[in-house]
């Protein structure tokens, strides 16, 4: 059997090494096309890995004697850190000793390593994080969410074709419906990137484009893949998930209110937990830096195992459906 073979930084995130292999171990006793390379301090790494069965035969650990820390600055810490886990990480990837690499560290360090150590493809202007988030019809591909908080039109426009080959074969929707997030429905509004860009998206024979898209409408699902920049991704990010863990601890606290309404959550429990599921955004992985030579895949800071575990998987419907390929080869570049 060929493995998808996934390095992951062990020492990265605010749980780290702890909860990184506990949830590397769940995605090998999960899926048995996984190696995973757990990059980090191997006293450390070997130390957590005892407190767990698995395929031993499916996992290696890779030395690494510094860690990047949250605070650091990205460029600073990639260029003097060589021997951090996550450049280390990044360079297995680069040498294709790794399918992919997967982090929760610092946001920063891993989009300048992504682009600086892996490399974008020849071509690709800027490379998005594109995190999927849960919606009313299943999920939606946002992007860019922070990697690039000031982008031009020619940048949305790559977004909008990878986003689109992305949600094509590795989420399997046939002709993904493109939108751009603007103020209104009307093709004349929006900001100076959004007008300028619309146009232009109009003009792309390969996607699937429809128009404009209110913030309001993308829980409900209408649209596959979602164009911003890097800012206006981030915030839609962070109150998307803001408001569904608010929402969900009310709709908790108004259920254990009273007797009656704890009667009435029990009944409900079942159906409750499968609707709660489907809106949690750990259920889906983190976001891969799309236009890299290889796969790259941020995880929150504060992810935990099953964010990982899922994450992890993530990267093998990635390398079976030879997205990288697909982006150089479609996008011509």
């Amino acid at each position: 059997m060929e493995y998808t073979k996934v390095a992951v930084d062990a020492m990265g995130g605010d749980h780290a090494p702890k909860e990184i292999v506990k949830g590397a171990v769940d995605a090998l006793n999960r899926n048995q096309q996984i190696f995973v390379t757990l990059v980090g301090n191997e006293e450390v790494i070997s130390k957590e890995l005892e407190m767990y069965k698995y395929p031993e035969d499916r996992v290696s650990i890779v030395h690494a004697s510094e860690v990047i820390e949250t605070a650091e600055h990205p460029v600073q810490a990639i260029q003097k850190k060589k021997d951090s886990s996550m450049v280390v990480g990044l360079k297995l990837v680069k040498k294709g000793e790794a399918d992919a690499f997967v982090s929760s560290g610092n946001s920063g360090a891993l989009l300048v390593g992504g682009q600086l150590v892996t490399g974008r493809i020849r071509g690709i202007h800027r490379a998005p994080f594109a995190p999927l988030i849960p919606t009313e019809k299943g999920v939606s591909l946002v992007l860019d969410c922070g990697a690039n908080v000031d982008a031009r039109s020619e940048h949305l426009v790559q977004f909008a074709r990878m986003g689109s080959i992305y949600m094509e074969y590795v989420m399997g929707v046939e002709k993904p419906k493109v939108a751009i997030v603007n103020v209104g429905a009307e093709e004349e509004k929006g900001n100076a990137l959004v007008k300028e860009t619309y146009p232009l998206l109009k003009e792309c024979s390969d996607i699937n484009f429809v128009g404009s898209c209110e913030a309001r409408d993308i829980p409900k699902g209408d649209y596959d893949v979602i164009v911003c920049e890097g800012f206006v991704g981030n915030v839609i990010l962070k109150l998307y998930e803001g408001v569904a863990s608010t929402l969900i601890s009310v709709i908790k606290k108004g259920l254990m209110s009273t007797l009656l309404s704890k009667i009435g959550a029990a009944m409900a429990l079942p159906a409750l937990k499968k609707t709660l599921k489907s809106f949690d955004a750990t259920e889906y992985g983190g976001a891969p830096l799309l236009g890299l030579k290889g796969l790259v895949v941020k995880t929150h800071g504060s992810a935990k195992a099953k964010e990982i575990a899922n994450a992890i998987e993530q990267c093998v419907a990635f390398k079976e459906q030879n997205i990288t390929e697909k982006i150089e080869n479609i996008l011509n570049v």
